[in-house]
């Protein structure tokens, strides 16, 4: 009876000596009668990424960037951020390593994340950064990062021609913005717009997505609804367009990508053509 209870208790130690300790054994050990506490199995386990937040990370331009690595188990391992466009060391535990000192690592002794900073980024610092840990051989976890710049345009612009008792259509559209922007105000000759006036006919109207895009409607247009807007995204440069309203005649002259063309009706070009012919 004695040597079946030994011969027991050694096939369990080689399970367990087979099993390698890993993570994807469900363990359930007993020591003295009584079952090893949770902590004491979560240890037996070495440093661990947990991936669960986003590995694709945007950025505005000049718009602090933050990259975050969460690490289970790391005991007293160090983690160290690198880049990987130029294989450059960034930072080591808290200390940064590289002469830029735009990068920093964030980490509070409370928790388990271990964050780069990257202050005023621009768009070369766009690319992949790894976050590891100096287990042996080292692991480490890959993360992209992309610093766009948003873009704002107002369609038609820079100079809009509009006839008199029309409606004045203004389409703002903001790009390349890792949210849309929390609020996209208009002004007309450096005042704001109020949408309340006893003109009335005024009303803006914005859709929000990947492309969020602005509609400033004006109804009933007269000549001084002309002048400078303005389309401002709270996170995106301005734009400026120029309005004209017409009394119903064809404009003289108008700008276009930068050339001046005249513009006349056809019939007086018909005209000239047959005058021509004739002389």
């Amino acid at each position: 009876m004695g040597a079946l209870r030994l011969w027991g208790l050694a096939s369990v130690i080689v399970c367990f000596a087979m099993s390698g300790w890993t993570q994807q054994q469900d363990l359930t050990m007993h020591k003295d009668n009584g079952e090893v506490p949770a902590a004491e199995l979560s240890s037996l386990r070495g440093p661990y990424f947990d991936t669960s937040a986003s590995k694709n990370v945007t950025a505005l331009v000049g718009k602090t960037a933050y990259l975050n690595c969460r690490v289970r188990n790391l005991g007293n391992r160090t983690v160290s951020w690198v880049r990987h466009r130029d294989i450059h060391l960034l930072t080591v535990a808290r200390y940064t390593y590289t002469s830029d000192q735009r990068f920093q690592s964030i980490h509070s002794p409370q928790n388990e994340d271990w964050t780069l900073q990257i202050r005023y980024p621009q768009r070369r610092d766009s690319g992949i950064y790894e976050c590891q840990v100096s287990t042996t051989p080292p692991i480490g976890t890959s993360m992209y990062l992309s610093v766009v710049e948003p873009i704002t345009t107002i369609v038609g612009g820079p100079d809009l021609y509009i006839n008199r008792g029309s409606t004045l259509n203004l389409t703002c559209v903001v790009k390349h913005s890792p949210e849309p922007p929390p609020a996209i105000y208009w002004t007309h000759n450096s005042e704001e717009i109020n949408y309340d006036s006893p003109r009335g006919g005024v009303s803006v109207i914005t859709e929000k997505g990947d492309v969020t895009t602005s509609y400033l409607l004006i109804q009933r247009a007269m000549s001084a609804d002309s002048g400078k807007y303005t389309c401002s995204p709270s996170n995106a440069n301005s734009k400026t367009v120029v309005v004209h309203v017409l009394n119903g005649e064809q404009p003289a002259a108008m700008q276009h990508g930068g050339q001046l063309r005249l513009e006349y009706p056809i019939s007086v070009f018909l005209l000239s053509a047959t005058v021509t012919l004739m002389s």
